[in-house]
């Protein structure tokens, strides 16, 4: 046998030094959790109770649960001040950039019907050949 293949028998000072060390470490970083939650961001089906059976006792919903649930259901832009994702930066901001005039015709293009137009929007609707 060479020296490389050569085992050095376990010395138990240094494999409890790293035992001890991996512990300690371990416990610099863990963190214990004491209140627990539902995830509100998965759909709860809830069970009816039997329709045959006398319901006595009125469940009362805790108002911190109810808030979750209704702040899990909200729009982004209610939850958050600023996107949290680059998707969500692409119509975060819906205020227009100036206020807009309806009555100023160089800005708003009216739709506008004539004969001819309301005869091909009723002969579109009904999805009947006109030309034969």
């Amino acid at each position: 046998m060479t020296a490389a293949n050569v085992k050095e028998p376990l010395n138990m000072v240094h494999q409890n030094a790293i035992l001890c060390e991996t512990t300690r470490k371990e416990n610099r970083h863990q963190k214990l959790y004491t209140q627990f939650f539902i995830n509100p961001y998965t759909n709860i089906h809830s069970l009816t109770g039997n329709p045959m059976s006398v319901h006595t006792a009125v469940d009362e919903e805790e108002p911190n649960f109810l808030k979750v649930i209704h702040r899990s259901r909200q729009e982004p832009m209610k939850k958050y001040t600023h996107p949290q994702t680059e998707s969500q930066e692409i119509g975060w901001i819906t205020t227009p950039l100036i206020d807009s005039d309806r009555t100023d015709r160089r800005l708003n293009f009216y739709r506008k019907n004539t004969e001819l137009t309301n005869y091909m929007e009723v002969a579109w609707r009904l999805k009947e050949p006109i030309f034969r």
